[in-house]
């Protein structure tokens, strides 16, 4: 699937990238954490398409400023207004990933939830992304993010390497780097069996470093003669 995310500042703003993104892609990702006036109901209200809710804590590279309970919050009221998906760090406290594991039950998995590692650092061996994924998957989310900073061009091949690995276990996984070097992944990534791709509405709008564009993934899913990612 691709999943454009919407990066803006305001309310007003938002909106307007919603109105031009629900025709391109799978699902859009409201990162609530960059709204200054954040009002999940209106947003909600604009859903013409899935929807992935993610409040990021600012040491995973988000914007929120509240405490982590008002984070969580934000996250429960989306899945009470019934998002498509919810994205929660696995560092986030214990009490607070149960509690949203239970709302999420509660509403009879109208919403999956995505528990998502990132680093922004570099990427560790095999054998630590490995532990990073059962410590992830212990939690009982839907689907493991595990996104990490590409250093070398082999890097890419350790963070592609969780994709087959998850599926042999059964488990729907996001897998990526980030960076220049890590463009290739989010690339390789969908083809590999990789859940989801995240691609920028345009130039400037990334929510991470080394996002392609949409335009440029559907241009290099033509020459690779794939027909595009995998939809859902």
């Amino acid at each position: 699937m691709i999943c454009i995310p919407i990066i803006a500042g305001t309310q007003e703003v938002a909106l307007k990238q919603m109105k031009r993104s629900f025709p391109l892609a799978d699902l859009l990702e409201l990162r609530i954490d960059q709204i200054r006036d954040v009002n999940l109901k209106t947003l909600m209200g604009e859903k013409r398409g899935k929807i992935l809710v993610t409040n990021r804590r600012r040491d995973e590279g988000g914007g929120f400023s509240g405490t982590e309970r008002e984070r969580v919050e934000l996250l429960k009221e989306a899945v009470a207004l019934e998002a498509d998906y919810v994205d929660l760090e696995v560092m986030t406290e214990g009490a607070l990933i149960k509690e949203l594991s239970a709302k999420v039950t509660n509403h009879r998995g109208r919403t999956k939830w995505i528990i998502s590692h990132h680093d922004f650092r570099g990427t560790p061996s095999e054998r630590g992304l490995r532990m990073r994924f059962d410590e992830c998957t212990r939690t009982g989310a839907d689907i493991v993010k595990i996104v990490t900073y590409a250093n070398t061009m082999e890097d890419n091949l350790r963070v592609l390497g969780l994709i087959p690995h998850a599926r042999r276990k059964g488990r729907e996984i996001i897998a990526l780097c980030m960076g220049e070097l890590g463009r290739i992944s989010r690339v390789m990534g969908p083809l590999l069996g990789s859940y989801l791709s995240y691609v920028s509405l345009e130039r400037g709008a990334e929510s991470a470093p080394g996002q392609l564009t949409m335009r440029e993934m559907k241009r290099i899913s033509g020459v690779l003669n794939v027909g595009g990612l995998n939809k859902r």
